[in-house]
């Protein structure tokens, strides 16, 4: 098998297998021995499933040879973050309360990528239930960046961006409940996007139901576009589902750019970035003045910092879940997030519904922003680089577990689509991520952008 399988976008996977010049077992079985002989290493995934995948593979192969119908993303490899279900296999969402939970039935996302053609390999790992924007659990341990294996990829959708980075798979599905597909796409130099609410629907039920989104995570912006098209839709289970037709996102990714009315804001009026995250963002997003968009700096996007509104939801959404635990077995829980999660609980109504009508008041305040413009770009992280094992920057220990990514969850509140891509490097030859956020339901215009942006900085 060709070694530059593992470089292969899933577009040209599709199109080789389809030709029968790539064998679906071959590319199974070289995702799946990547994904065991990087486990020491790297430490991607909490499940492989070798078998089964080589089995649905082997059927994947039937299917061409005969001339049957292919879906499009047949034979093509791919993972799940371990927040989501898939039917028979280990469903721990990174904990060790949930050591032997088995999921009951396949997401609607897995299904839908399934019947899609494509080939699930295994379960990656998570930081507890999403609870941290790193790559580490009291259940798995701790994953790391491909990129540099002292550093953290990210999270919570740890090992679903270090497989991908790494070349186990040209994507994954994951999650964003705070920017949990955003983060790891920022440090691991790949492209992750969260679709509009209740543009893929998420069910069994999340813990954090108002936040929480299933995600793509890829190497390039037309994978990513790919594997979104296959996974969004109505779907009953979900109330917060919508109910219309899916748009073109494969097709936006080749669309004319336009002159489009762009905001840039280095702090959205709040965050203390690093001086080499603003410049190599400032640089990309200028650039779209070359193709005739007008950019504006704009200091002040939020008129105060929703962190208070974020944690208020999020975390007393999992500590709801998590208070038998929290108040019987502590000590199975990860110490940072059992203790976010107790002051999560502490509370009272009053203070909860202030801080929900907070949210509806900072939704006003986009809906000013996307009247006068088409878009918004930030800096996805605040930082360039996280040490492995680390839950905060050191210059930032004031801030909570998830407060000192400043950029990402202010979008989960909104609701609105929002994606990181790769904007440059730092000194260090890191990658820096570049925001993208659309107004709402607009995720074609998010993804024309990444992709008019990642062909000029790749050109």
């Amino acid at each position: 098998m060709s070694a530059d399988f593992d470089t292969m976008t899933a577009v040209e996977l599709r199109e080789r297998i389809a030709r029968r010049e790539v064998s679906p077992v071959e590319v199974a079985r070289r995702a799946l021995e990547k994904a065991e002989s990087t486990q020491a290493t790297l430490n991607c995934f909490s499940v492989i499933v070798f078998e089964a995948a080589l089995a649905a593979a082997r059927r994947a192969e039937q299917a061409v040879m005969s001339g049957a119908p292919l879906g499009p993303l047949h034979g093509v490899p791919f993972s799940v973050k371990d927040l989501i279900s898939v039917e028979g296999v280990l469903y721990a969402s990174g904990s060790r309360t949930m050591a032997d939970n088995i999921g009951k039935v396949d997401a609607p996302a897995v299904a839908r990528a399934k019947a899609a053609g494509a080939i699930f390999i295994g379960k990656t790992t998570t930081s507890e239930f999403g609870c941290k924007p790193v790559g580490d659990s009291p259940l798995t341990g701790i994953t790391r960046n491909p990129l540099n294996l002292s550093l953290t990829p990210g999270g919570s959708s740890a090992g679903c961006a270090a497989s991908v980075a790494a070349g186990i798979t040209p994507f994954a599905l994951g999650t964003d409940g705070g920017g949990s597909i955003r983060i790891p796409a920022a440090f691991t130099g790949t492209f992750g996007i969260k679709a509009n609410f209740g543009r893929v629907p998420v069910w069994p039920t999340s813990a954090t139901p108002t936040l929480g989104h299933v995600c793509p995570l890829a190497r390039t912006v037309s994978d990513a576009a790919l594997l979104l098209q296959t996974i969004s839709g109505y779907e009953t289970r979900d109330p917060a589902s919508i109910a219309a037709a899916v748009p073109d996102f494969a097709g936006a990714c080749e669309a004319p750019l336009g002159r489009l009315r762009i905001a840039w804001s280095p702090t959205l009026g709040y965050a203390t970035p690093e001086a080499e995250v603003v410049r190599v963002c400032e640089a990309a997003a200028k650039l779209f003045e070359e193709a005739g968009c007008l950019v504006e700096e704009v200091d002040r996007v939020f008129a105060a910092d929703p962190e208070d509104i974020w944690t208020a939801e999020f975390y007393a959404g999992v500590g709801t879940r998590l208070r038998p635990i929290i108040e019987n077995r502590p000590d199975l829980l990860d110490p940072a997030v059992a203790s976010i999660l107790r002051t999560a609980l502490a509370q009272d109504m009053r203070s909860y519904y202030e801080n929900v009508f907070k949210r509806y008041a900072l939704r006003d305040e986009m809906v000013a922003i996307f009247e006068r413009y088409d878009l918004l770009l930030s800096p996805t992280l605040p930082v360039v680089s996280l040490e492995a094992g680390k839950n905060i920057p050191d210059g930032l220990k004031d801030r909570n577990l998830v407060s000192w990514v400043f950029y990402t969850y202010p979008f989960n509140l909104t609701g609105q689509p929002a994606a990181s891509l790769p904007a440059g490097a730092s000194s260090q030859g890191l990658p820096i991520g570049l925001q993208i956020v659309g107004r709402r339901n607009d995720e074609i215009s998010v993804l024309k952008v990444s992709a008019w942006l990642e062909r000029r900085l790749r050109s």
